[in-house]
């Protein structure tokens, strides 16, 4: 029998019940795996291995060790909200790491994306090791890989980092969803008491705002996007829009244009709106949001983000667009 296929009878969780029979099930084979030993995981507030992190602190308690690393690159909040809930709300044995310093100093004067890239996945896995090394007794190492993941990716998540590891720190693997779809690790979520805006968290790359900061990063302009995403987010949520636009964020690119604040002249940077709808992301399509909304959102951001004086919405479709800038 193939532990990585799904097979053919496995019924999909769509309901409360369906979640829980599949949890009790998964804490039964998850102490059985780890009996007494340690669990190391990278969690990094995404869906996934938030729904791993939950589903193992159900199982085996402070066994496990969650890792939350933040680069300086995460969304307005969102390490307080791994700390608030799993540290705060679920008891976890949380290991949280302020990298920010440490990411924008590698990041300096880097403009090429994929460079931009691959320094933070493989700065990423240069901090975990170093974690993993300070702590005693882990034996094994859980990983948010879903079913979609084996397929595109003959089974290893890349970009949670594990493959980058050294041989001496090749643990074995403890992967829970391996064979749910994104969707069924959603209702898993729920029937784990996970709350809505991290079951229902948005796909965000694994540079985070590191690719919607355009061209080399700067500590101003990162604090730009993230000021201006939060807004968005905000009044999207206040519109009713946030469950029906697929993904939506800002964007702030590495140049200026003329404005005028109190009557002076200023030189400052614009902020673009992408929102998209898609059924598989490999086309996407832009809603019409209502006018007073996106003005409402232009209104905010000019008035609340400092070095700001455009905003402007992207229209492009994809294709020949892409739904991320970088």
């Amino acid at each position: 029998m193939d532990l990585n296929k799904r097979p053919d009878t496995m019924e999909r969780i769509t309901t409360p019940t369906l979640a829980k029979a599949f949890i009790d099930e998964q804490v039964k084979l998850i102490r059985e795996q780890v009996k007494d030993k340690k669990v190391l995981l990278a969690l990094s507030g995404g869906v996934d291995s938030s729904v791993v992190a939950a589903l193992l602190i159900k199982a085996i308690g402070k066994q496990l060790v969650c890792v939350h690393v933040n680069h300086g690159l995460m969304r307005k909040g969102e390490s307080e909200q791994v700390i608030e809930i799993f540290q705060k709300g679920l008891d976890a044995n949380l290991v949280y790491i302020d990298a920010t310093d440490r990411y924008l100093e590698k990041l300096a004067g880097v403009e090429d994306p994929e460079t931009k890239r691959k320094i933070i996945g493989a700065e990423f896995i240069r901090i975990f090791e170093e974690e993993a090394r300070k702590l005693e007794g882990i034996e094994f190492l859980a990983q948010g890989t879903i079913y979609p993941d084996i397929i595109e990716s003959d089974g290893v998540k890349a970009h949670h980092n594990v493959g980058g590891l050294p041989e001496d720190l090749q643990f074995e693997l403890v992967e829970p969803v391996r064979l749910l779809y994104k969707d069924e690790v959603r209702v898993v979520g729920y029937e784990l008491g996970l709350p809505k805006a991290m079951v229902d968290r948005q796909p965000f790359p694994g540079p985070g705002l590191g690719v919607r900061c355009l061209g080399a990063i700067t500590r101003d302009r990162l604090n730009a996007l993230r000021e201006s995403d939060a807004i968005l987010r905000e009044e999207f949520d206040k519109a009713g829009l946030t469950d029906k636009v697929w993904q939506f964020f800002t964007v702030v690119p590495d140049f200026r244009s003329t404005g005028v604040r109190n009557g002076k002249r200023v030189f400052d940077w614009p902020v673009i709106i992408r929102a998209v709808n898609t059924v598989d992301a490999m086309s996407a399509t832009v809603p019409e949001i209502d006018w007073a909304v996106l003005k409402k959102i232009a209104d905010r951001i000019l008035s609340e983000v400092k070095g700001v004086c455009r905003v402007l919405y992207d229209l492009s479709p994809k294709a020949p667009a892409t739904i991320e800038w970088e």
